[in-house]
């Protein structure tokens, strides 16, 4: 059997449907034994960094594994953003990687370089997989390809590399005499103490908050989630990872937080007597700049599979009270044994209600909004969108303003997924990586993304509609990286460089752009165009682009100065104190519950 046979019959075997890929030289004839499998596609992007985002959002979507194939030299350093998103959000994706000939990769790493096209894979990407391997002998595929996709999978998810020189996957093989990979035994932690001094907290506490995150969606314990917060009555807020997790209108769910975050989540947690952080490792995008003024009067609960997250707070920031290092299925498996059966007794029903009575104070889109008539505000376009999606359907943000008015303004609405490549953040993921939810659902995708992120991402329009993908394109307009400028206006007295036509960017005409790829095109110029353009993209059977003309100036409100931190703020202080505090006024460095 051939090798590269083989190879691809293992990944349909782990329920890949689709491998993502940019052909060349040194991977010819695993990009060949993909495409004569009966139970794969090919799925040929326009980059290896599309690929690599297809994969990922693939992965995202199915709760499967993603596959990507490139070859070598050029077509392996391309993955380098798309790996690093992967690894960085904990996403289960394996990367093949062709290589040179055996006979032609150089014996010294003093030595730059000896076959064409030769790069040493494996020491590029070691820092950002779980597993990086060079496949040197033919008899090594099956222990290599088993542990990989154990490591992709095992305990912390994260991506795999496999670096397979040429003759290797040429080579012929007997599968019956290869040897096996043989995972090592691990035992269940030993929580039960811990989870009665969890119980404990929860029982002995006033004003709990739960901080949900992506985590929960990785380890498949969506339900029981839910169950935990029904169980004990606790409010929980969402990270952005975790934005999907809960129905928007779920009595318990009270909204996001963070440095981006609506005002009544931050306020929730920073008047917490009691932080419970469940599949989130409460990044800097979470607590702030200064960790130390994150939930100052909250005893800290952490549960997390990764001890290296448990363990990174140090003095000057805060102490977790209880870190508990435990999968979140053995976590809620023990609770629940241990917990008493849910009681109709409400003990946090008034600390909810005041979570609420915030939540009304500071909408994230104010009636206000929708005055304006020249352009379309970008917090009033997501709300409208959001309204009119229908359930189970993907939406992919890319990075920058986009993401942050979706985050801020999406109401979730059941089985809906919503995501992005939330911690390495490139510009142009949304549109590869909408390519890879479309293959995976089967159904229709809405992309989200900016005038900046869709040029470093463009190629892929031709992807779309090479394979006809359902995929809807909306490019929030507003004439140059947003988020920079905001930066900008807030450190350099809005002295701007390459963040606009201006100052260095070019922008195409995208209608001319749609035409060039044979792509419907849609133009929303104003609130009055929102319902009637959203309708035209929606019923829609195939792939749309459509520009959305967003304010040019438009700041995103709240979000916190760069490297500063929250605040022990009271919200029941007077109008005017709270003005003063939070510096409304200025619209960049207010306070992050606002």
């Amino acid at each position: 059997m051939k090798l590269s046979d083989y190879l691809v019959d293992f990944l349909a075997r782990q329920g890949i449907r689709h491998v993502f890929l940019v052909s060349g030289g040194a991977i010819i004839h695993s990009v060949d034994s993909a495409a004569r499998h009966p139970d794969v596609q090919v799925m040929c992007t326009q980059h290896e960094q599309g690929a690599g985002a297809a994969a990922d959002g693939y992965a995202r979507v199915s709760g499967g594994l993603g596959a990507v194939m490139v070859t070598s030299g050029p077509g392996a350093t391309n993955l380098v953003t798309s790996v690093s998103n992967a690894f960085f959000d904990s996403i289960p994706v394996i990367f093949i990687c062709g290589q040179v000939a055996t006979f032609r990769i150089k014996r010294s790493r003093a030595l730059r370089q000896k076959g064409f096209q030769e790069t040493d894979v494996v020491s590029v990407f070691q820092s950002i997989t779980k597993y990086a391997k060079q496949v040197g002998d033919p008899r090594e595929i099956k222990y290599e390809l088993q542990k990989a996709v154990f490591m992709a999978r095992e305990g912390r998810p994260g991506p795999v590399l496999l670096d397979i020189p040429d003759d290797i996957q040429r080579a012929d093989i007997d599968p019956d005499q290869l040897k096996a990979y043989v995972p090592p035994l691990s035992e269940a932690p030993d929580i039960q103490d811990a989870v009665r001094e969890f119980i404990s907290l929860i029982q002995n506490a006033s004003r709990p908050v739960v901080i949900m995150g992506a985590g929960v969606s990785l380890s498949k314990t969506e339900a029981q989630a839910e169950r935990f917060l029904k169980t004990f009555h606790v409010p929980v807020v969402l990270t952005w990872g975790g934005k999907d997790l809960l129905p928007a209108q779920h009595p318990l769910n009270m909204g996001g937080v963070g440095v981006c975050g609506p005002r009544a989540g931050n306020f929730a947690v920073q008047n917490a007597d009691l932080v419970i952080a469940l599949g989130t490792r409460l990044c800097q995008m979470i607590t702030g700049g200064k960790p130390a003024l994150f939930a100052p009067c909250a005893r800290k609960v952490m549960v997390d599979i990764d001890p290296e997250e448990l363990t990174k707070f140090t003095e000057n920031e805060f102490q977790l009270d209880l870190a508990i290092k435990v999968s979140l299925p053995c976590f809620f498996d023990t609770v629940f044994r241990a917990a008493p059966e849910t009681s109709p007794e409400d003990p946090f029903a008034e600390w909810r209600a005041q979570i609420g009575e915030w939540k009304e104070m500071f909408p994230v889109c104010p009636p206000e909004r929708y005055a304006r008539e020249d352009r379309v505000d970008g917090v009033v376009f997501i709300k409208e969108l959001s309204a009119r999606l229908e359930e189970n359907i993907s939406v992919v943000a890319d990075t920058g303003a986009n993401l942050a008015w979706t985050m801020q303004t999406f109401q979730v609405k059941p089985r809906q997924k919503i995501f992005s490549a939330w911690n390495h953040t490139p510009m142009g993921y949304a549109l590869p990586a909408s390519v890879g939810a479309a293959c995976a659902s089967r159904r229709s995708v809405v992309c989200i993304t900016g005038d900046g992120g869709i040029m470093m991402s463009l190629e892929e329009l031709g992807t779309v509609r090479r394979y006809d993908l359902p995929v809807k394109i909306f490019i929030m307009f507003n004439q140059g990286h947003g988020i920079q400028r905001q930066t900008m206006d807030t450190w350099l007295d809005s002295r701007y460089t390459a963040v606009d036509q201006e100052s260095g960017l070019f922008f195409p005409d995208f209608r001319l752009i749609a035409e060039g790829f044979r792509l419907p095109y849609t133009h929303i110029k104003n609130h009055a165009g929102i319902g009637p353009g959203l309708q035209q993209v929606l019923a829609a059977a195939g792939p749309v682009l459509c520009v959305v003309d967003i304010v040019k100036d438009q700041k995103i409100v709240p979000m916190l100065k760069f490297g500063g931190g929250l605040e022990d703020l009271d919200p029941r202080l007077p109008e005017e104190q709270l003005k003063r505090i939070m510096r409304v006024s200025d619209g960049i460095s207010c306070h992050p519950g606002l």
